[in-house]
């Protein structure tokens, strides 16, 4: 019965990757489409799912609003589907797909010889970012094995770029993402994922309390690190899309509360640029064992520390997509 079980397991996986595999020979068009598609198929299928995207969107704008949501519906499946097409190409042809507007904030501050710190949350295509950053220079993201291991040979095939190094997500991988700062190199991470408990601090995010990782805004204080927010919007019809850099707006200051409650103000205005993009699904509001929600508010402290950090950088959205690969 076991060896049944197992081969019944691993034809899966078989059919799931080799589905991957077709999914990457379609034209983006066709996978943009079959993706709006898949969107309101997981949207009907699960009430959880249903119940949490609703809440969260309504959360950020403060009313209802049909035809936001059913754009956010179709984006989402967009944004799962199309990562076949990311993984499983060449790269030249998924960066020629590509325009960038804002590369002179990379510029400037490569010639005054800073580090590097690009956060990039989880908006639009965010799978895109730390790929093309690779195209131009070398950049250390922090990586763990996604929790569906099917996805696992895929993922290693499609971020397996020259110049894209992966630092694993525990206190070793901290390290070297403050060494590559302090050596004038390039650091990619998402900042929107839920760190487990003892691991961050609660902030704000679009007026509710949300558990908040630190790390972002611990690399921000290392010395001579200048910090870019980035993102990939999705264009229509599978025109292909838009990589947009710009710099905070904000000034990072004061305590590590504040500063994690800057960074989610920085991340909600890049999110309020294209809302429908946003995976609004993601359990952003999670509250880990031993978190409690009496301590949030403006900014609550949590028994976070570097090394916790960075397990909480490997502890979000299926795969620990995107820049923080």
């Amino acid at each position: 019965m076991l060896r049944s079980d197992k081969r019944d397991f691993m034809q899966s996986d078989v059919i799931v990757q080799t589905l991957f595999r077709l999914l990457a020979r379609l034209p983006l068009p066709w996978l943009h489409r079959i993706g709006g598609w898949a969107g309101w198929i997981t949207y009907a299928a699960s009430p959880t799912y249903r119940r949490r995207l609703r809440q969260n969107l309504f959360n950020a704008l403060g009313r209802e609003d049909e035809r936001l949501l059913r754009a956010a519906i179709a984006e989402t499946g967009r944004q799962f589907i199309e990562i076949a097409w990311v993984w499983l190409r060449p790269v030249e042809e998924v960066m020629s797909r590509v325009r960038v507007e804002g590369w002179d904030l990379v510029e400037a501050a490569q010639d005054e010889g800073a580090g590097l710190l690009f956060i990039t949350p989880h908006l639009g295509c965010f799978e895109i970012n730390a790929q093309y950053i690779a195209t131009r220079a070398p950049i250390t993201v922090l990586y763990r094995p996604p929790r569906k291991s099917v996805l696992a040979p895929l993922m290693e095939k499609g971020r397996n770029r020259p110049q894209l190094r992966a630092a694993p997500a525990d206190l070793s991988g901290v390290r070297q993402l403050v060494k590559t700062l302090r050596g004038r190199g390039a650091v990619g991470m998402l900042p929107d994922q839920v760190p487990g408990a003892g691991e961050g601090v609660w902030a704000p995010f679009f007026g509710r309390p949300a558990w908040t990782m630190t790390l972002a805004a611990r690399l921000a204080e290392v010395k001579g690190v200048r910090t870019i927010y980035c993102w990939v919007e999705r264009l229509p019809r599978g025109e292909g899309f838009v990589m947009r850099l710009s710099a905070p707006t904000l000034v990072l200051e004061g305590s590590l509360e504040a500063r994690c409650a800057l960074i989610n103000r920085e991340v909600e205005r890049l999110i309020m640029l294209r809302p429908e993009q946003y995976l609004w699904g993601y359990n952003r509001y999670k509250q880990p064992r031993s978190a409690r929600a009496g301590e949030a508010g403006a900014g609550g402290k949590g028994g976070d520390s570097v090394s916790a950090d960075a397990a909480a950088g490997g502890r979000g959205a299926e795969g620990g997509s995107g820049a923080n690969a």
